[in-house]
This record gives structure tokens, C-alpha cells and sequence, in this order.
């Protein structure tokens, strides 16, 4: 099975491609296209991993993701009712090569450039959803000044960053040797992660020595595997945080693949500069 590149169905000669995603899971697997997708999370939560990052997503969200740009919707799959998602799809050139050119639309440019590395509306505005919400239904004429309103909103809005895997030479385009691969990683991590992992395991996964898995994953992702998977616990403590306020931290600390509770609190310090108390203490107010 080819995990990477991903075809985004095209109908006829549509330049702007719609997607409503009802389903129990979205896609679960790596993949990039060349489209940009602009997605608005209707209704789901779960995590996000966009090139070499994870992040989390949940309802009201809208993400931009560039083209060429790996990632992967994981939704939790203690979740409640189906996942639903509505995207746009579309590539700098789908309108011309010189169409986002011209002197009315560079503004655009920060567009593009935040989306590179993909990025995320912290508040979006009631707006930008209705304007989701008309795309289907809107003519063609439309549903092309929609797309141009959704652009200008979306790049307006407050954002965060979802990655660093844009590079000076463009994004990495993975074969489908490689997708298959990193994807068979990020899965049994995304699996495995309350168990300990060891590097001869995630390393058989790739199907690589243990050695050459280490090099070939920081190359990939300019981290190492244990970095990625720190980052995973951790996203997985905040949530148990923030979502189960009866659970202890020392709880949360075993709930999310950590056995040393000293540890635990080491590493979360170290990437949200904070202890899970004081995480804590800040979302239960």
C-alpha cells in the first residue's frame, strides 16, 4: 500500500477542491499532497503531527498545512460520535502561475510563507466559519469570492506555528519507500507510547538497524526518536491535565509512558517551561 504521495480527488476542472470528512476516524496515515488545505474541525479532537511536530487539535480549530507538507490527523479513539471536517484544497498555481502576482493580492504573501510550515487560528472568528460553512453550497462565482474572503481572514487571524520542517530548499518530499516507513513509525509510537519503547524495537519497525534508524529519523526530522517521543508523552499529560483533574500527577506521569516521576516533571518543565502543577493550577482556575 502507498502511504505517500496522497492524490486529492479532483472533480473536473474544478480549481478549487472541497472535502467534507463525516466519519468515525479521519485519514490515520502520513501523507502529503502538493494542494494547500485550509481545514475547519467541526466536531473531533485528537493529535496532529505536521512534519517534525506534534500538536494537538480539537473542534473549532482551523489549520493551514502547505504543499508537500507530511502529516497526519489522529484522532482519539476513546472520542465520542463521528470526527467531521471541512477543507479546501488548492495549489499557488491553480488560478495561473501569476494570478496570486498581481498587485491586489500581495498581501497574500505572509499567506504563504506561514503555511510552509503549517499553522493553526488560536481564535477563529465566527467569520471564517461561515465561511466554511457556505462553500458547499455556493455557486461556482461564489464559491471563488469565498475562497479569496477565507484567505484574507485566515491570514489576518492570531496563528500559531505547527512546525519546523520547511527548510531553504523547500519542504521534504517523501518517496513512497520513505512515507511507508515514517509512517510505520509514527504509528506504533502513536500505539506504543505508554509502553516503554526500546531503539531495537522502533528500529524494526523502520526495518533498519538501530544505528542507522537514529540517523535516518534525526535526518528526517532534525531530532532524535527519543526527543519525538518525549513530545508525545508530554502532549499526552497536558490532555490528561487539563481533562482529568482527579487524576494525580504522579498518575499522569505513568498514564503517559513515563516510569520516573522526576523524570516526568524534567521534561515537561523542559518543553512547556513549566511543572504540570503549574500547568495545572493555570486550567483549573
Amino acid at each position: 500500500m502507498k502511504v505517500l504521495p496522497f492524490t486529492i480527488v479532483k472533480s473536473g476542472k474544478d480549481t478549487i477542491l472541497l472535502q467534507e470528512d463525516l466519519t468515525d476516524t479521519f485519514y490515520g496515515l502520513l501523507h502529503q499532497h502538493e494542494e494547500f488545505q485550509i481545514s475547519y474541525i467541526k466536531q473531533g479532537k485528537g493529535s496532529l503531527i505536521v512534519g517534525d511536530t506534534l500538536n494537538r487539535f480539537e473542534t473549532g480549530d482551523v489549520v493551514v498545512l502547505g504543499g508537500n507538507l507530511p502529516h497526519v490527523f489522529k484522532n482519539n479513539s476513546e472520542g465520542h460520535g463521528q470526527c467531521h471536517m471541512l477543507s479546501v484544497f488548492f495549489t499557488p498555481d491553480s488560478f495561473g502561475s501569476e494570478f496570486f502576482k498581481i498587485e491586489e493580492l500581495k498581501s497574500l504573501i505572509s499567506f504563504f510563507r506561514k503555511a510552509e510550515n503549517g499553522f493553526k487560528i488560536t481564535q477563529p472568528s465566527k467569520g471564517i466559519i461561515d465561511i466554511f460553512e457556505s462553500l458547499q453550497k455556493a455557486s461556482k462565482l461564489d464559491r471563488f469570492l469565498l475562497f479569496l474572503q477565507l484567505l484574507k481572514r485566515v491570514n489576518a487571524g492570531k496563528y500559531e506555528v505547527l512546525s519546523s520542517f520547511y527548510t531553504s530548499d523547500g519542504p521534504t518530499k517523501y518517496t513512497d519507500n520513505e512515507g511507508q516507513r515514517m509512517n510505520a513509525v509514527f504509528q506504533y509510537t502513536m500505539e506504543h507510547f505508554r509502553d516503554k519503547i526500546t531503539l531495537d524495537a522502533i528500529a524494526k519497525e523502520a526495518a533498519m538497524t538501530p544505528n542507522a534508524f537514529c540517523k535516518y529519523f534525526k535526518n528526517r526530522t532534525r531530532k532524535t526518536y527519543m526527543s519525538f517521543l518525549n513530545e508525545i508523552r508530554v502532549e499526552e499529560a497536558c490532555k490528561l491535565l487539563k481533562e482529568q483533574p482527579e487524576m494525580s500527577v504522579a498518575e499522569v506521569a505513568e498514564q503517559s509512558g513515563f516510569r520516573n516521576i522526576s523524570n516526568f516533571n524534567r521534561i515537561f518543565k523542559g518543553l512547556i517551561r513549566e511543572t504540570p502543577f503549574q500547568y495545572r493550577s493555570k486550567i483549573v482556575r
